[in-house]
């Protein structure tokens, strides 16, 4: 008599090279606390995943890591439990299948099943059997519906409201909201320009190549405002042969803009060619400088206290007159009397949150006060170096009002500086705020959401 054969369990398949890029970029986000917009085009190469499933393994995991906060708002719903109570690889996992149900195209049954079967090989067939009750739950509702359940009410927290349905937490959004001021009715256009997919942004290095030129080279488009800005719209800048060869660089149009600015505004007395970036890491900004200051001889004396941020300084600045300084510009020790210095000061980057999906998450409000303390000890130190008559230019990547008007209002009151009409530099923008500084935004500009205020150093008070 022949034993039967014991029932084996069903083999699962692996996800496909598309969702398997995607999860693991997610779990190395949550493991690691890595950069999805740094991680995912070298998992990319590493693999050779091209076309488009690159383009698939893209949105999904950008996607995911900008809707964080909302899909784990519909996950414990449908899991009755918190999210902190789910394990962590799995909570990945629902998020990936999540994103693909409620905010892609892909069929319900396929954003099922393969998460399902991924959750078997990492666990078992109960966390499985779990995953698949969990998406079907959530299968059963669209965004809307979901939203209508557990976003705060529009009536009572109109800002709660939005940042909900645009996936952002509450924090920034008010933070936006107070920015915008007498036009806070905008917010939910910037949070929702803020929560899709940005457009690629290059620069052509001046004296090497005109933006005509780079655009009928890549097929992107002539910028609006920057006369050296290309739009390559969802292409791979890693593609593109005048990157490759420094003769082009991404970077976005509004800090392209602030960079031009700091060239343009008026000094008093003649420019020496001394200029300073006091905090240049990594360089896309330096090496514009420097482009446009080699004509007239200038150079740039570029500050960056991090090794691995100074050494990318000294690669996207190689053949322009930079001298790369590792110091902490708080106290550099270098000699006073620069004609030009921008203060790009290290921020929360709430600006570029489009292009770093996952940092809207990853930043708290208790971030804030520490380095609105560092960005006016910066600007202070920037002051010093300057000479009597040359000029000063901070910036940001965020609008929140504590590193943007407040760090501005505070040198305005202890430094020997005046206010210039910032809004003249960055023309032809416009809409750029009431002045004298200038506030870029996604949602007007297509740029992020750049602060700048041109300082000139009083002689006077020297």
């Amino acid at each position: 008599m022949t034993r039967p054969d014991k029932k084996r369990p069903p083999r699962r398949k692996r996800l496909d090279p598309a969702r398997q890029a995607a999860f693991d970029v997610l779990r190395a986000v949550s493991e690691r606390d890595s950069y999805a917009n740094l991680a995912l085009p070298a998992l990319l190469r590493d693999r050779r995943i091209t076309g488009r499933d690159a383009a698939f393994a893209t949105e999904l995991t950008y996607g995911t890591c900008r809707a964080k906060g909302l899909l784990d708002a519909v996950i414990a719903a449908a899991a009755g439990r918190p999210v902190d109570h789910i394990d962590p690889i799995l909570l990945d996992l629902l998020r990936l299948g999540a994103y693909q149900i409620l905010r892609t195209r892909v069929d319900d049954h396929a954003a099922v099943s393969t998460t399902v079967e991924q959750a078997g090989l990492e666990f078992d067939t109960a966390r499985a059997g779990f995953v698949n009750g969990v998406l079907r739950t959530i299968a059963r509702r669209d965004e809307a519906d979901w939203v209508a359940e557990l976003a705060p009410p529009a009536a009572t927290d109109p800002v709660g409201h939005l940042a909900f349905v645009h996936a952002h937490p509450r924090w920034i959004g008010q933070a936006f909201a107070d920015a915008l001021g007498a036009r806070a009715g905008e917010l939910g256009a910037l949070l929702a320009s803020d929560d899709s997919r940005p457009e690629v942004h290059l620069a052509a290095r001046p004296g090497m190549l005109t933006a005509a030129e780079l655009a009928e080279q890549t097929g992107g488009t002539v910028g609006r405002y920057s006369p050296y800005a290309v739009y390559l719209g969802d292409g791979d800048p890693g593609g593109v042969a005048a990157v490759r060869e420094s003769r082009a660089l991404v970077q976005d149009e509004g800090s392209q803009l602030v960079a031009r600015a700091l060239t343009l505004a008026p000094v008093d007395g003649p420019d020496g060619g001394r200029w300073l970036d006091l905090c240049a890491g990594p360089g896309g900004k330096t090496a514009l400088l420097a482009a446009l200051g080699q004509p007239s001889g200038a150079t740039v004396t570029a500050v960056e206290p991090a090794p691995r941020r100074a050494e990318l300084v000294e690669q996207n600045t190689a053949g322009l007159p930079v001298d790369v300084v590792r110091v902490d510009g708080r106290e550099s020790g270098l000699t006073p009397g620069f004609d030009r210095v921008l203060v790009d000061a290290p921020c929360t980057g709430l600006g570029a949150l489009r292009r770093r999906p996952e940092a809207r998450w990853r930043r708290q409000p208790g971030d804030v006060p520490a380095l609105a303390k560092l960005q006016r000890e910066l600007l202070a130190a920037a002051i010093r170096l300057t000479r009597p008559g040359g000029v000063v230019l901070y910036a940001t990547c965020s609008p929140h009002l504590a590193e943007t008007a407040g760090v501005v209002a505070d040198a305005l009151r202890r430094q020997p500086v005046t206010a210039l009409d910032t809004g003249e530099l960055f023309s032809p923008a416009t809409d750029t705020g009431d002045g004298p500084s200038v506030q870029l935004w996604p949602h007007r500009h297509g740029t992020d959401a750049m602060f700048a205020a041109a300082l000139r150093v009083d002689a006077a008070a020297r």
